[in-house]
């Protein structure tokens, strides 16, 4: 029998990359202080890693026969770590640090059963164009990136701030490497559709 899919997510952004995939799956949230992994100067990989290993870690400790996904990101320049801004203000300065130069974005997928956890980091490179701070704040109150780590929504009108975007898997972007998700499901016996803008994007 088939065991149950728990995404340790409360992210809609998440639940909706999950359901391309075509698998029934549950969510339940992880109780988990992500401030304390962000406070101690550690590499930015690492710390998506750390993070989306213990949501996945804390679901699964009380539902071991389930198989968790866990997942985080990182949005990071000069190792300055953007969170979600939470409000109008603090998104058009996010974004004005972020005008006309090259961050990274990490997104970290660990998937845990009862006995095996399958790790993985995705890094895309995001150049934004020279905006200034009218054209920014312009694009805030037209797309609400509120909730947004780095304050931009790449899958609407957020693309439009960029002049290049080096990724792997543009979902990872969003929030969920579907391509390595879909494979490490498949490899653990879930029957899964193919997901959409998995091939490499490259533009600019």
């Amino acid at each position: 029998m088939q065991p149950r899919l728990v995404l340790a997510s409360g992210s809609s952004y998440r639940r909706a990359l999950l359901e391309q995939l075509g698998v029934a799956f549950e969510v339940d949230l992880p109780n988990v202080d992500e401030s304390a992994y962000k406070s101690n100067n550690r590499a930015p990989a690492a710390v998506a890693l750390d993070l989306a290993r213990a949501k996945a870690v804390a679901i699964q400790s009380r539902r071991p026969d389930a198989v968790v996904i866990g997942s985080d990101q990182i949005i990071h320049l000069d190792g300055q770590i953007f969170d979600k801004p939470g409000s109008v203000e603090r998104a058009v300065a996010q974004l004005a640090a972020l005008s006309g130069r090259t961050h990274e974005v990490l997104t970290a997928l660990v998937v845990a059963t009862q006995h095996k956890s399958y790790e993985h980091v995705a890094t895309a490179r995001m150049t934004m164009r020279p905006l200034g701070h009218d054209a920014l704040r312009a694009y805030v109150e037209r797309d609400r990136p509120l909730d947004c780590a780095g304050s931009y929504k790449l899958e609407s009108a957020g693309a439009a701030l960029f002049d290049h975007v080096d990724a792997d898997d543009l979902t990872a972007i969003i929030g969920l490497p579907l391509a390595e998700l879909a494979r490490i499901l498949v490899a653990l016996g879930f029957e899964v559709a193919q997901p959409q803008d998995s091939q490499r994007l490259q533009t600019g």
